[in-house]
Order: C-alpha cells, then sequence, then structure tokens
C-alpha cells in the first residue's frame, strides 16, 4: 500500500475537509482527490462520504484510519531507528507507564539505564494498563508498567512494587485528622473511582472491599488516572481508596488516612511481549526496574 496516499488520507481524515487537508500537505485539491480515489479503487472500498459541505469517514475509512495511524507511526519509528544506527547508536527502546510510575521509581530507573547506555534513544508515552497490553502485543513499545495481579496473556515479566490502599478525603473531611479510618465511616461520602473500563481489577476490589466493611459506595465520578482522582478529592468531589505512594504527590486539599481494611494491594508489573527477539538494551533497562524494584512508594 502506497504510504503517500496513507499520508493524504491519514490527514483527511483528521481534517474533514479537502480543502484544510490540501494546505496541510502543500497541495492542491486535485491531486489529493485524485489520490483518495485511486486508494478507494485500490481497497476496494469507500473510505469517505462526501458532500458539497462535508466530508466524513465510513466504517471502512474509521478502520484504516486506526490502522494507517499504526503504519505510518511505525515507519517513522522505523526511520528514526535507521538514523540513530546511521549515527553510531544502538537503537532506540519505547517505554510504557502508568502515571503512578512516577512517584515509584522511574526517573532512577531512567537515571540508572541512561548512565549505563548512553547510545540508546529512549521514548516514553504515558499509557493506561490496557493501551500499554495492547500497544506491547502490537509492537508499538517495548517494556510496560502496568497495573494488574500478574503479567496478562502472551506477556512476561515481574511484580515490580505492592503497597496497600489507603483513604483519601478533602483535607475539610470529618476524618481528615484521623489517625486510622474505619472504612464504614465514608458509607454516605460519594466516591471517585479509577474507571471500570480502564482498569476493572481495581474497580471490582475496591466495591468489593466497601461491600466487605458493610456498605454499596456511591461512586460519583469515575476518571482515568490515579493523580487525577486525587484532584477530584482535593477539590471536595468526593472521597477515594488509593495507592499509599500518591501521598508524595502533596497535593494540596487532599490528606491521605490509613485503613484497617486495606488487604487490597495496589500492584504495579513490569512486562514485556513474551518470546520476544534477545535485545542488550531491553535486558539492561530491565536489570534498572528490578534494581529499584521493592524501594518505590
Amino acid at each position: 500500500m502506497d504510504l503517500r496516499k496513507l499520508r493524504y488520507f491519514s490527514v483527511l481524515a483528521e481534517e474533514k475537509h479537502f480543502g484544510r487537508a490540501a494546505q496541510r500537505l502543500a497541495l492542491s485539491q486535485p491531486p489529493l482527490s485524485l489520490a483518495i480515489r485511486q486508494l478507494e479503487e485500490e481497497i476496494g472500498a469507500r473510505l469517505f462520504d462526501r458532500t458539497s459541505r462535508n466530508v466524513s469517514l465510513t466504517a471502512a475509512g474509521v478502520a484504516l484510519q486506526r490502522e494507517a495511524q499504526v503504519l505510518l507511526r511505525r515507519t517513522e519509528e522505523t526511520r528514526a531507528l535507521v538514523k540513530a544506527v546511521a549515527d553510531g547508536k544502538e537503537g532506540r527502546l519505547r517505554l510504557g507507564f502508568v502515571g503512578s510510575m512516577l512517584y515509584r521509581g522511574l526517573p532512577r530507573i531512567l537515571e540508572t539505564f541512561q548512565a549505563a547506555s548512553p547510545d540508546i534513544d529512549l521514548s516514553l508515552q504515558e499509557l493506561n494498563s490496557t493501551e500499554q497490553i495492547e500497544a506491547l502485543h502490537r509492537d508499538e513499545i517495548d517494556l510496560g508498567f502496568i497495573h494488574g495481579r500478574g503479567a496478562p496473556k502472551g506477556l512476561e515479566g515481574f511484580r515490580y512494587h505492592a503497597e496497600p490502599f489507603v483513604a483519601c478525603v478533602p483535607v475539610e473531611h470529618p476524618s481528615a485528622r484521623a489517625r486510622m479510618l474505619r472504612l464504614a465511616r465514608l458509607k454516605d461520602d460519594p466516591f471517585v473511582l479509577f474507571a471500570r473500563n480502564v482498569s476493572p481489577d481495581y474497580y471490582q476490589s475496591i466495591i468489593a472491599t466497601c461491600l466487605a466493611a458493610g456498605f454499596s459506595p456511591q461512586v460519583r465520578h469515575e476518571v482515568r488516572h490515579w493523580l487525577s482522582v486525587v484532584s477530584f478529592v482535593a477539590n471536595g468531589l468526593g472521597v477515594a481508596l488509593v495507592p499509599r505512594s500518591l501521598k508524595t504527590a502533596n497535593m494540596a486539599g487532599a490528606v491521605f488516612v490509613p485503613i484497617p481494611e486495606a488487604t487490597i494491594l495496589s500492584e504495579t508489573w513490569c512486562v514485556r511481549k513474551a518470546g520476544g527477539p534477545q535485545r542488550p538494551a531491553l535486558d539492561t533497562l530491565i536489570d534498572a526496574a528490578r534494581a529499584e524494584a521493592g524501594t518505590a512508594g
């Protein structure tokens, strides 16, 4: 498939306007229209619905847009890798991580790795656990730090860190000054939870912990990042159960209180695709993570 036409398609899919797309591509509209028609003929499917005013993706176009983004990104990564080798560097690694890793030793891992492998270009992507798992399977990242209870199917790795959950309450909350907080005292408060579609395991574990304490939590908000959970609490929008290490975020307005019911653990796993090729640089990065494991948080 012609990468030039894919790039034209990708820009038009984003702009949904031939004039703006042509301007971004530094083309006139006729060559862009011709390239899109040729791509549709090559694929055997209509990619856009066109009217005098609007351009919209068909179902086939939506599917191609997703795959085109992957192909174009991989092409650019290949170009960057080849250039790095030509410049005398060993190569490039792509690391995915959940946001909480910023408080669980990620900066020290990077420092250790870069001291040992100064010729490796290391790119970082903050992704949730589900996104990282998909990216590892699609060879879009080389190593990930995910939340979970083990290495998912098709991946291999080790438990990097585990810690208990604590209650996170607004500073004005009646229990904010408690040395220990019985979870049942929060039964009438609205809860902020890590989104179920991002981490169903954490969501169900927190619900189960509350049920074991004798109440069903009033789930008012669901967000995609732990720091967002803490931010919601700090702004008085509810209470939450969060990993203990988030205390180090030092977010004004949020207080962290131990709970005796903290039987569930927040686990972070360092994972890679199982059976992948041997890469000395990747092994060095994993060794840096192993050295830091257990000391974070």
